[in-house]
């Protein structure tokens, strides 16, 4: 039986997107590990080359880690000297991560090669379809946000 593209249910785009977020997940992580380096520690790494220093709770909220799972990958990274945690000049109660020299260039080699990696699975999207897509997960995003934050 031909599927109908003509009409397509909520189950069935989320199957889809399930699926295909799945494929995408599968192939980056394998990237990373191919580089030795797992994707929560990637992530971690990446919000600080793009964010500046942090603390530990900032960047579990980015990369929507659990408080134990980023303390772990936050004691691999300094232990492989990636990272570094010191003390705020303004309070020295809060402790900030922020990457090491060679955290940095770890991350910005790893994170131009992710880049161009994505931009080879996505090559067959044009420009127009990009946004069309990127404005209907966001829409979707929005609304399960919202639907989740009001029960």
């Amino acid at each position: 039986m031909k599927a109908d593209t003509n009409n397509i249910s909520a189950p069935r785009l989320w199957v889809v997107l399930a699926r295909a977020y799945g494929a995408m997940s599968a192939y980056i992580e394998g990237s990373m590990e191919a580089q030795g380096i797992g994707l929560s520690d990637f992530m971690v790494l990446e919000v600080l080359l793009h964010k500046g220093p942090l603390t530990i709770s900032a960047i579990g909220e980015k990369v929507l880690l659990a408080s134990a799972s980023m303390t772990s990958a936050i004691d691999r990274l300094e232990n492989r000297r990636l990272v570094r945690r010191r003390s705020c000049s303004s309070d020295r109660r809060i402790r900030l991560v922020e990457l090491t020299a060679g955290g940095t260039t770890l991350i910005e080699d790893m994170y131009a090669r992710h880049a161009k990696d994505l931009e080879q699975l996505m090559a067959g999207i044009c420009e127009t379809e990009r946004k069309k897509l990127y404005a209907g997960l966001k829409t979707i995003g929005l609304a399960a946000k919202s639907a989740v934050s009001t029960e």
